[in-house]
């Protein structure tokens, strides 16, 4: 359906390559290989549904028990679910706070075993963007620099990914909003302090918009609150209301 379309869209690339084949006379390590890339494939794909159809504490149940594995598929998909957890309402505090630093350790492992996974090091800058809500302003915006090169090497690896477009959007749209105390500390922390502008922000959000129309509230919601701070109500209106109207299928899309 279209809402199941949309939500893989945000953080899944289904994988396609076709099963593998084999011949009862194999050797039974051979055997044993190709069971175990059947598992993988199946726990992916069962996975990926889960995502698709909200089940955040399933999807984290079925994948935590993976969490030693050294696929990256595996690894940057358990860093997403683990992050979801935590984003739920219902998860306490201190669940919440462990979950966000698991699901950075799941994201590096995935990065250490596939460094041209794109969906690795899209979580990786998430998750360390993340875990600097627990460690104060000043690692914030020093991680700030290499959480924008893990979305970079992301859209380079996998142009066409409208989220990791629209994350690089929201970095844009926070150095350009961020308050006077925090350039200073972002200037003791850097040579040349790192800077953005609305006018750069909207273009991403406009750029992750043509890459997938409608693919995500949030960008929806941004689009409108960039021209908000351009001076441009007719534009921030339209952005608003398609915010406003989108079907809420996610605690996200509710916040929204």
């Amino acid at each position: 359906t279209q809402v199941l379309r949309k939500n893989l869209q945000r953080g899944v690339v289904l994988s396609t390559g076709s099963f593998l084949v084999y011949e009862a006379h194999k050797l039974i390590s051979g055997f044993a290989e190709v069971h175990a890339s059947f598992k993988v494939e199946d726990v992916i794909e069962q996975a990926d549904y889960l995502y698709g159809s909200g089940e955040t504490e399933k999807l984290y149940r079925l994948l935590v028990q993976h969490k030693n594995s050294d696929d990256a598929e595996l690894l940057w998909r358990l860093a997403r679910s683990s992050r979801d957890l935590a984003q739920l309402g219902s998860t306490s505090a201190e669940e919440k706070k462990k979950l966000t630093y698991d699901s950075l350790e799941y994201a590096k492992k995935a990065l250490e075993r596939n460094e041209s996974n794109f969906a690795a090091h899209k979580w990786y800058g998430i998750c360390l963007s993340d875990v600097g809500d627990y460690e104060g302003i000043k690692t914030k915006i020093g991680n700030a620099i290499i959480i924008k090169e893990h979305f970079q090497r992301a859209i380079e690896l996998n142009p066409k990914d409208a989220t990791t477009i629209h994350l690089i959007g929201i970095w844009c749209y926070s150095f350009a909003e961020m308050p006077w105390y925090q350039r200073k500390i972002a200037a003791t922390l850097f040579a040349t302090p790192p800077t953005s502008t609305f006018q750069e922000a909207l273009r991403y959000f406009h750029m992750a918009e043509e890459a997938d129309p409608n693919f995500y509230s949030k960008n929806l919601l941004f689009l409108g609150k960039t021209y908000l701070k351009l001076n441009n109500k007719k534009m921030a209106l339209l952005w608003l209301s398609k915010a406003k109207e989108y079907p809420a299928q996610t605690e996200e899309d509710k916040q929204v």
